[in-house]
């Protein structure tokens, strides 16, 4: 519901929408230009930026393998009533596994035939058949980085390439991020009263906080819990994950923005209030539909995982009444502007 007021932000511009509309393409043309600046610094820096993306998944996946072989030691049983027991009781593989990052691969031997395959036994035996119950287990350690399971997978030659582009595609909107929201105020402040356009000196490092704000909380927060819930799923359906790169880059780039614009929320009410577009009002009495939009909103931004929905729904909620107390300040401070003109002008 609009303001019934006589306020109109627009009413002392003296642009006409031809006049607008150019200022938002030179705009548009600046911002571009930035980021495409941005984009070419980007490429100087793209390999370590994959490194660094790189690091969560797979973090993530020596957690869920290292788990893994924990819960295989355990589950293990000797293939006859007294056969020969593990090489190693639990603990020793808990602090191999956990303090020093190993990894194993259970395997079973004959001992007699590995000891004739080190040279310790020339004695051939008797070729008597296989014999499972001979069998004696073996555990293959190795460093937990060198091991096939936690490695990232590239499916094409071309493939590599298009992920540097997306790594030097990532660094460039958030280094031009500040200059994408300085172009976008000064567009809104083209429309704005003189004394309204000081806020603008307020909105923009507000705007910019919050972006870099979302897309932090997505990278150093919300990537770890996401990553593990969809790894005990596949470990739920008995599946081992073989992730490719370009799949988890393209992940990355979706989830950071999503999150970073949807913290523009309480900017983006104040805006609507201080153009008479929606008042105070209708968003206290409609909060309940806006938390109802703010979850599909968040559905859609965000991969099919509870966890990063809930991730940018609760914030985007809290925001949402932060935006509304925003709107009560400003639009108090705003009245009493006006009755102090009124009194002024008297």
């Amino acid at each position: 519901m609009a303001r019934l007021d006589d306020e109109d932000l627009f009413q002392s511009s003296t642009m006409t929408f031809g006049e607008h509309l150019e200022e938002l393409r030179v705009c548009l043309v600046r911002a571009t230009a930035g980021l495409a600046v941005a984009v070419l610094l980007g490429f100087f820096v793209a390999q370590p930026v994959v490194k660094l993306i790189e690091e969560p998944l797979r973090r993530a996946l020596g957690n869920y393998y290292t788990r893994r072989s924990i819960e295989m030691f355990d589950a293990w049983r000797p293939r006859t009533e007294g056969g020969p027991p593990l090489p190693y009781a639990r603990q020793e593989v808990v602090d191999a596994v956990e303090k020093h990052g190993l990894t194993f691969d259970l395997r079973e031997v004959h001992a007699d035939r590995l000891a004739r395959a080190l040279g310790r036994d020339a004695a051939p035996g008797a070729a008597a058949g296989f014999d499972p119950a001979a069998l004696v287990p073996l555990l293959l350690w190795q460093p937990l980085a060198r091991d096939p399971r936690v490695s990232i997978t590239t499916l094409s030659a071309q493939e590599a390439f298009g992920i540097y582009v997306k790594a030097a595609l990532l660094v460039g909107v958030v280094l031009a991020s500040p200059w994408i929201f300085y172009q976008l105020w000064t567009f809104v402040a083209a429309g704005l009263y003189p004394h309204e356009k000081r806020w603008v000196r307020v909105f923009l490092p507000v705007s910019i906080g919050l972006f870099l704000a979302g897309v932090m909380l997505a990278f150093f927060f919300v990537f770890d819990f996401v990553l593990d819930y969809l790894l005990q799923f596949n470990e739920w359906l008995g599946l081992d994950p073989d992730p490719r790169i370009s799949e988890w880059l393209s992940f990355v780039l979706i989830l950071p923005i999503g999150f970073g614009l949807g913290f523009q929320l309480p900017l983006v009410m104040l805006f609507l209030e201080r153009i008479g577009v929606i008042d105070v009002e209708t968003y206290a009495s409609q909060w309940r539909i806006a938390v109802i939009v703010i979850f599909v909103v968040s559905a859609i931004l965000t991969p099919a995982d509870p966890y990063s929905l809930l991730f940018l729904a609760l914030p985007l909620c809290l925001l949402y009444f932060g935006g509304l107390s925003m709107c009560r300040w400003f639009g108090s401070a705003g009245t009493g502007r006006t009755q102090l003109a009124t009194k002024a002008s008297q």
